[in-house]
């Protein structure tokens, strides 16, 4: 673990940090997202098929993550906007629990957690959203990073 900001030049001023002479490698990234339910929005979920009236839950859900994951460095400040060679959204649902796991991969010269993590948040979001309506005892969290690959330090 380092004791240094990389968000912050030498003055303290926030920076976006500088990649330009680092190598391109292969970087993923896999972040999960848990989502609770209470067990009669479930129970009306699985009787429906996951169908809603605002669409298909969990399609949506998906759709929506790998949008979120692209537009990254919209949403959280200094983030390198990035060209993302692959993102991907896996929902499980277990009991009362959904599961979300979002992969990011690019072949770059910075990582790709940021948008493994918004990716896997949005699809959460979603979720909620689309269920509040039934609801509001819905839970999201944790959402956290699974590992990553092709940086300075491999994870998980």
């Amino acid at each position: 673990m380092s004791n240094k900001l990389t968000h912050l030049d030498k003055t303290g001023k926030p920076s976006m940090v500088d990649v330009g002479n680092k190598e391109i490698t292969l970087r993923t990234a896999i972040a999960e997202a848990r989502v609770t339910l209470p067990s009669k929005v479930m129970k009306i979920l699985r009787d429906s098929n996951f169908e809603m009236a605002k669409g298909p839950l969990i399609h949506t859900a998906v759709l929506a993550g790998i949008m979120g994951a692209k537009k990254t460095s919209d949403l959280v400040p200094l983030c390198h906007p990035l060209a993302l060679d692959k993102v991907g959204i896996d929902i499980e649902v277990k009991k009362n629990e959904m599961i979300i796991r979002c992969e990011a991969r690019i072949s770059s010269k910075t990582g790709v957690e940021m948008e493994a993590l918004t990716g896997a948040s949005i699809a959460a979001l979603t979720i909620y959203d689309m269920c509040k309506g039934l609801s509001h005892e819905i839970e999201i969290g944790p959402i956290k990073l699974l590992s990553k690959t092709g940086g300075k330090k491999d994870i998980g």
